[in-house]
C-alpha cells in the first residue's frame, strides 16, 4: 500500500503540474491543427497524383484515420525523458533523484503519469469522438475498444522504455540532443507514426516487423481500427503479445544499461 500511495501521489501531482500549463496545452493543439492540415493536403496530393482511390490497400480518409489518430497517440506518450536527463546532470539534480525513496526508473515512470492522464482526456479522447463522429462508423466500437486500452498502456510502456535506453547515454556523452533527435525521428518514421506501414516498401515493412518501434503507434491503431472480424480475440491477442514481448525485453535491457550507466555519472554543477 505503502508504494501504491507513492504512485498515486506522483500521478496526482504531474496531473496538477500539467493542468498549471494551459496555455501550452492550447499550443500543441494548435500546432497539431497546423500539422495535420499539412498532413491532409500532402496526401490528397499522393492520392490525386496516383489516379487511384485505394493505395497499398488503403483509400484516403483510411490514411487520414490513422495519421489523425496516430499523431493523438503521440501526443498521449510524448515523454521528454532525454531532455530531463541531461539538463538533471548539468545542474546536479540528478544526484537528488538517485537519493529519492524509489528506483530511478520507477520514480521517472509515475512522474510522467499525471502528464498522461491529462492528454489523455484533453487530447486524445475529443480527438477520437470528432473522428468517430465525422467519419459516420468508420472506425469500429466494439470489443477492439478494450485491447485497444491495453494495447495502448502496453505502447506507453514500450515507449518509456526506448526513452530509457537512450537517456543514459547522457552519463556518457554529458550532450544527448543529437543523440534524440535521431531516436525521436527513427521512432516516428518506423512506428507508422509519420507514414503508415502499408506504405514501406514489402523488404522495409518485413523488417520493420521485428522492430520494437511498431509496437508504440502501428499495433495499437491496427487494434482500434480493425475489421472484417479481426476485432476477435484470435485475431488481436498476438498482437498484444508482440507488444508484451518488448516490453519485457526493452525493460530488462534498460535496466541492465542504467545499472551500468549511473556508475559513470559526473556531476557538472549543484
Amino acid at each position: 500500500m505503502t508504494g501504491l500511495k507513492k504512485k498515486t501521489a506522483l500521478t496526482r501531482a504531474g496531473i496538477i503540474e500539467s493542468l498549471q500549463f494551459r496555455l501550452s496545452t492550447a499550443v500543441m493543439l494548435f500546432a497539431n491543427l497546423i500539422y495535420l492540415a499539412l498532413v491532409y493536403f500532402l496526401w490528397k496530393a499522393i492520392y490525386d497524383s496516383s489516379g487511384v482511390d485505394v493505395v497499398n490497400g488503403m483509400t484516403f480518409y483510411d490514411t487520414m484515420i490513422y495519421l489523425i489518430l496516430a499523431t493523438a497517440i503521440f501526443n498521449l506518450l510524448e515523454m521528454f525523458i532525454v531532455w530531463d536527463m541531461s539538463r538533471a546532470i548539468q545542474s546536479g539534480e540528478i544526484i537528488m533523484h538517485l537519493l529519492k525513496p524509489m528506483r530511478y526508473r520507477l520514480y521517472t515512470f509515475w512522474s510522467y503519469s499525471g502528464a498522461h492522464v491529462n492528454n489523455f482526456f484533453l487530447s486524445f479522447v475529443p480527438t477520437f469522438i470528432v473522428v468517430v463522429v465525422i467519419t459516420k462508423g468508420a472506425i469500429p466500437i466494439g470489443i477492439n475498444l478494450l485491447y485497444f486500452m491495453v494495447s495502448l498502456l502496453l505502447a506507453l510502456i514500450v515507449n518509456f522504455n526506448i526513452e530509457m535506453l537512450v537517456a543514459p547515454v547522457c552519463l556518457y556523452t554529458q550532450s544527448t540532443w543529437g543523440i534524440n533527435i535521431v531516436k525521436e525521428t527513427v521512432v516516428l518514421l518506423l512506428s507508422g507514426a509519420s507514414i503508415p506501414l502499408a506504405f514501406f516498401p514489402e523488404g522495409l515493412r518485413q523488417a520493420v516487423e521485428y522492430l520494437p518501434f511498431r509496437a508504440v503507434y502501428d499495433i495499437p491503431l491496427t487494434v482500434l481500427l480493425a475489421k472484417n472480424g479481426t476485432d476477435s480475440l484470435s485475431g488481436l491477442l498476438p498482437k498484444l503479445g508482440i507488444q508484451l514481448f518488448w516490453c519485457v525485453l526493452l525493460s530488462v535491457c534498460g535496466n541492465l544499461f542504467w545499472n551500468h550507466a549511473v556508475k559513470k555519472i559526473t556531476v557538472n554543477g549543484g
